[in-house]
């Protein structure tokens, strides 16, 4: 079932869902996933290549995924940028453009390419894509982790492409999911390896200013100087009110990156609490560990009335197209 085609049961009497969104281990749940995942209840779901093989068990996947919680239309989220960041490739499945390459193109051509992509996810029964990414290139600054997943070193470019490609996913039934707020183009390091820093970010602020009427984001696991010395964005309730809520503008679906990457430190359950009481809507967490889900569902708590509102809006987005 489609976000589009589904109901607001969430909504209702039914309670809230644990404001989390869990990976799992293969191509089908274990025997623990489902009992877990029927108790904690999570908001979704995401996948990675080591749960993709071919098309029908993937939708076999996301059907069983859906059907070990209580709303039949959870969202299943993935990472198909195009470029180096794609979970579904080839030979199996067909090669796209990075963003770097897609804006040498029209936007047209851009948003073509992401329709190509959401039509892809959509027949898999895939209904989120943690795509485009707005962070503006910085020549010299960029570190590769990022490299050409980067539409542009000019704002006003990433802006117009980021845009083209959230439509076009749009146009086929899948949510896009904006990302890295507020910015990590000006980050010398890898999220996943360590803890980036640097003083701000004013190129990437300016690219996802021109954005922030999309509906879903994911944050940066970045410690920006100048906003907040001390914590990553992530746990910051400083930059998600004054940078990304207040600047931006940005007042869709707020995801964190995932939990388990190495920039982040702490018991995984700490870092799911410091990152919703920072502002975040929702935990994300993918690899899967049953310890390390089992400690995120301890402390994720369920979805908050705002951010509820922030989904249905963005279901509301998508049915608008």
């Amino acid at each position: 079932m489609s976000i589009a085609s589904s109901s607001a049961e969430g909504s209702g009497a039914r309670p809230a869902p644990l404001a989390a969104v869990f990976g799992c281990s293969g191509p089908a749940l274990t025997a623990w996933e489902r009992d877990f995942f029927r108790d904690a209840d999570p908001f979704g779901f995401i996948l990675f290549d080591y749960n993709l093989a071919d098309a029908g068990s993937i939708r076999r996947l996301t059907a069983e995924l859906r059907d070990a919680v209580a709303d039949a239309g959870a969202p299943v989220l993935i990472d198909q940028e195009g470029g180096r960041v794609a979970r579904l490739a080839p030979p199996e499945w067909p090669a796209f453009p990075s963003a770097a390459r897609l804006a040498e193109g029209t936007v047209e051509a851009t948003r073509a390419t992401a329709r190509a992509i959401g039509e892809m996810l959509a027949g898999l029964g895939i209904d989120v894509n943690c795509a485009p990414v707005a962070d503006v290139h910085a020549p010299g600054v960029t570190h590769e982790v990022i490299g050409a997943r980067a539409f542009s070193s000019n704002p006003g470019v990433v802006a117009a492409h980021a845009r083209a490609f959230a439509e076009g996913l749009r146009d086929a039934g899948v949510l896009p999911v904006l990302k890295h707020l507020p910015g990590h183009g000006r980050a010398r390091g890898d999220s996943h390896e360590t803890l980036p820093e640097t003083d701000s970010d004013e190129p990437s602020v300016t690219a996802f200013t021109a954005l922030a009427d999309l509906p879903v984001g994911m944050t940066a696991h970045v410690l920006y100087r100048d906003w907040d010395a001390a914590l990553p964005a992530t746990f910051s309730p400083t930059v998600i009110a004054d940078i990304v809520r207040g600047r931006i503008g940005f007042d869709g679906l707020l995801l964190t990156d995932d939990l388990s990457m190495r920039a982040l430190d702490g018991p995984l359950g700490l870092r799911a609490r410091r990152a919703l009481d920072a502002g975040c809507d929702i935990a994300l967490h993918c690899n899967g560990d049953p310890a390390e889900m089992t400690a995120v569902a301890g402390e994720a708590g369920r979805l908050t009335a705002a951010a509820a509102e922030r989904w249905q809006r963005a279901r509301n987005w998508l049915e608008a197209s």
